[in-house]
């Protein structure tokens, strides 16, 4: 439900001209509202920034969930990019 929410609130104020990204932990659930910008996180429920105590990989998330802000056309959907980063 939250991930619905999320999208259908991100399209409104979209439309109102504020560009919005969100992380989907649900993609299947994410695409049935169809929001603008998304960035997948193959991620656990209720860690979509990454485990805690991992700095680098939170802040590698929110980069490029940030950077989706200046793309388009819309819809946007990308895949974050953890394979690569250290356990620990």
């Amino acid at each position: 439900m939250c991930h619905q929410s999320v999208g259908l609130i991100q399209s409104i104020i979209e439309a109102a001209g504020i560009p919005t990204v969100s992380i989907s932990l649900l993609p299947e659930v994410t695409r049935k509202v169809d929001p603008p910008r998304v960035l997948r996180a193959d991620r656990p429920l209720g860690f979509p920034l990454g485990d805690p105590g991992r700095k680098e990989m939170q802040r590698k998330i929110l980069r490029e969930a940030l950077a989706l802000l200046a793309e388009s056309p819309l819809p946007v959907w990308q895949r974050a990019e953890l394979e690569a980063l250290p356990i620990g």
